[in-house]
């Protein structure tokens, strides 16, 4: 069977293994400034590889689609004296304030 024929995840798959070691290709994802310019170079690579991956298998698809919007978006964990994303915002009472829950059980 050819790598085109392959289920959208194998072709990923395919991809994905591909881009390991791939240095000029890793280089050029690494300076895209968002998603639309990663997804480009993909398409590139997919087409040498000889994939027939669409922009909406990419954008649809793991883990690329993680990268993507990665790449989109701010991080959900940043290192350095900003906060993880899930604890920003957020007003937490001291324990002692909390109310107790005595619940149905």
């Amino acid at each position: 069977m050819q790598a085109n024929q392959l289920p959208v995840p194998q072709q990923i798959a395919l991809l994905v293994k591909a881009l390991d070691g791939a240095k000029r290709t890793n280089e050029a994802l690494a300076r895209c400034r968002n998603g639309d310019e990663m997804v480009d170079i993909l398409l590139g690579a997919s087409a040498k590889l000889g994939l027939r991956l669409t922009r909406r298998d990419l954008l649809e698809t793991p883990p690329i689609r993680d990268w993507i919007w990665f790449r989109n978006n701010d991080p959900l964990l940043t290192v350095g004296d900003r906060k993880p994303r899930y604890q920003q915002n957020i007003d937490r009472p001291e324990p002692s304030q909390r109310k107790k829950f005595l619940g149905i059980f």
